[in-house]
C-alpha cells in the first residue's frame, strides 16, 4: 500500500509553466511505475506521462515535447514539469502508483491554463 500527496497545481497563463510533485509514502524504487493522468470536464481520464522503476518514460501524444516526468528516489517523489501550457491542458491531474498488489491514486490537483 502507498499514500500519494500531490502539490503544485494552480492557475497559469497560456505559454507558462508549472511543476507538479507527487510524494509517496514508501520508497518509489519499489513501485513498478508512477504516472500522471488528467481528466478534463466531460472527458475520460487520459495518461499524461509515466515512468518505470528503471527510469523509462513515456508520454501521451498531446504533451510530447512539452512535459517531462522525472523522479527523485531520495525524496520518494515524482515530478511533472509542464512547459508551453495550453488552455486544453486544463484538467485535474492525478498521480498514480502501480504496485504488484494494485493501483493507487492521489486526490488530484487542478491545473487551469487561461488564454
Amino acid at each position: 500500500q502507498v499514500q500519494l500527496v500531490e502539490s503544485g497545481g494552480g492557475l497559469v497563463q497560456a505559454g507558462g509553466s508549472l511543476r507538479l510533485a507527487c510524494a509517496a509514502s514508501r520508497r518509489i524504487f519499489s513501485i513498478l511505475a508512477m504516472a500522471w493522468y488528467r481528466q478534463a470536464p466531460g472527458k475520460q481520464r487520459e495518461l499524461v506521462a509515466a515512468i518505470t522503476s528503471g527510469g523509462s518514460a513515456n508520454y501521451g501524444d498531446a504533451v510530447k515535447g512539452r512535459f517531462t516526468i522525472s523522479r527523485d528516489n531520495a525524496k520518494n517523489t515524482v515530478y511533472l514539469q509542464m512547459n508551453s501550457l495550453k488552455p486544453e491542458d486544463t484538467a485535474v491531474y492525478y498521480c498514480n502508483a502501480e504496485l504488484r498488489v494494485g493501483n493507487y491514486w492521489a486526490q488530484g490537483t487542478q491545473v487551469t491554463v487561461s488564454s
